[in-house]
């Protein structure tokens, strides 16, 4: 089954090392895992100029185009955002605005995959579950089955802290206790679906 992981940050830092992470986990469990970083790259906003809905595609030709098939082709997702302004990055929500040419060519499109949210903040209580209610909001509207760690500490999804420091997030075990959770109910769900496709 395959993988998509997303990291929203426009630095290749904490966010992009959790992600990380999060696909060695399942890739030592026989997950085909595929990473894209939003560092570097150019995803326009959308302009809901309704180019797509005639044409079938977006007008913008952006690295977007390599998200769109990365969509396509996954089983799972997981997105993973650095707090801005207490919610999701700006790459995030391009991305999720950008969807609406991917649905306009098949609306069911991304229907009855699952998804995973990671959420990383400067602070501990920096907006990680507003970004994940926001991430969470995507997939039930685009008919994605979100997947959280359940109660006891990943409620939403997966909550990291890392006080602005790739070594410091290094240290947060309460953040990688999360991580295990929601991977933990990721994979179950995962292989639940695959086991009904045999």
């Amino acid at each position: 089954m395959k993988i998509y992981g997303i990291s929203g940050s426009p630095r290749d830092d904490t966010t992009q090392y959790v992600l990380n992470e999060a696909l060695e986990s399942l890739k030592s469990d026989g997950f085909d895992v595929k990473l894209f970083s939003c560092a570097n790259k150019s995803i326009a906003p959308c302009m809901h100029c309704d180019y797509c809905l005639t044409h079938k595609e977006c007008v913008n030709k952006d690295d977007m185009v390599e998200v769109y098939e990365g969509l396509k082709q996954a089983d799972g997702l997981i997105f993973a955002t650095p707090l801005h302004s207490g919610g999701i990055s700006s790459e995030i929500l391009s991305i999720f605005e950008r969807t609406r040419a991917l649905e306009a060519v098949d609306i069911n499109l991304l229907r009855g995959k699952i998804g995973m949210s990671i959420a990383i903040g400067g602070d501990r209580d920096g907006g990680q579950s507003s970004a994940h209610l926001q991430i969470i909001t995507y997939y039930m509207i685009h008919g994605i089955i979100p997947v959280s760690g359940g109660g006891y500490g990943a409620n939403l999804g997966a909550s990291f802290w890392s006080q602005d420091s790739l070594e410091k997030i290094k240290e947060d075990e309460y953040g990688f206790e999360s991580l295990e959770r929601t991977l933990k109910e990721f994979k179950n769900f995962l292989n639940t679906i695959r086991v009904k496709t045999k």
